[in-house]
């Protein structure tokens, strides 16, 4: 959906003219629209990062710049370059995430969840909104011309289809609670930050109904990651600290269904790379599913 520029101490991101079923920059107004958003938005979680968006210009004589008073022919948001060392992804591939960084990033998300909207939502949404993904999920992962795994991916999602029907009054009675927030919409290791303090960056701005969560569904995204990194202790430890810090009972019936919804949409998401007329890495995305179903089937078999 975009390129990123990185600039010595600085990174430039420059939104690409696509349209999705969930987004369309295909104007340059609404890609303006969105480089604001972008910026907006992460100031809740990423304060001095996000250092604006600068129009993109071209000259008479067709030379492009940064800023400038020539023609506007794109917008660009720009950002603080952050070190690379201590993403969350790195450091818990290299064994140097510990619990104290569990603790940081606990304070950090539990202030986030408390100050954060509690729009008003029909209380069938959450429902809707994992209805449409696990269709989404059988067109590609039954896919008849990109893998051998389709028989077991059936099986997988008749059962986490029969869990989601399972759960649909729970989802019902938390968004009618006033469980819902807007949140960041896609927290994963890659996006946090060990800084001090910890900086969550890139959250998704182009569609506010994927940001519309639970923030235990959210939590249970990231900790599923974690567990696709080898580390599995992550999560369970973050979610129990954020629940202890927000005064919360963790609705652990539902940690279950969370992690296999979201692993299941991982190894669309992956397989999907298939689709494109020449995909990168095309060794890698097959494998990849494979191990995101191993963790939907794990979850959907845990007593969590």
């Amino acid at each position: 959906m975009s390129w990123v520029f990185l600039a010595g101490e600085r990174v430039f991101k420059l939104k690409k003219p696509v349209r999705y079923s969930y987004l369309d920059f295909t104007s340059l107004e609404a890609r303006e629209r969105y480089c604001r958003e972008e910026v907006r938005l992460n100031l809740r979680l990423a304060p001095g990062i996000y250092r604006g968006v600068v129009p993109l210009t071209c000259s008479a004589s067709g030379a492009m710049a940064l800023g400038g008073q020539d023609e506007v022919v794109d917008w660009v948001v720009e950002m603080k370059r952050l070190p690379a060392g201590l993403m969350l992804d790195v450091c818990l591939k290299e064994g140097r995430a510990g619990t104290g960084d569990v603790l940081r990033l606990a304070h950090v998300l539990a202030d986030f969840y408390r100050r954060a909207e509690h729009p008003s939502v029909d209380p069938e949404t959450p429902f809707r909104h994992f209805s449409h993904e696990m269709a989404e999920n059988r067109a590609v992962l039954l896919h008849p011309d990109l893998w051998e795994n389709r028989p077991r991916a059936a099986t997988l999602l008749d059962r986490l289809d029969r869990a989601l029907e399972r759960i649909r009054p729970r989802l019902r009675e938390r968004t009618q609670a006033g469980c819902v927030v807007d949140g960041h919409g896609d927290l994963r290791p890659e996006h946090i930050c060990l800084t001090e303090p910890i900086i969550i960056f890139d959250c998704l701005e182009f569609n506010r109904d994927l940001r519309l969560v639970d923030p235990y569904d959210e939590l249970t995204f990231l900790s599923m990651e974690c567990a696709h990194l080898e580390a599995p202790w992550f999560g369970p430890a973050l979610t129990d600290h954020v629940a202890a810090l927000m005064g919360d009972a963790v609705p652990r019936d539902l940690l279950g269904p969370y992690t296999a919804l979201h692993a299941a949409l991982r190894a669309r998401l992956s397989l999907a790379h298939l689709l494109d007329p020449v995909p990168r890495e095309p060794r890698k995305w097959a494998p990849q599913a494979g191990k995101y179903l191993d963790l939907a089937e794990q979850a959907l078999s845990s007593p969590f």
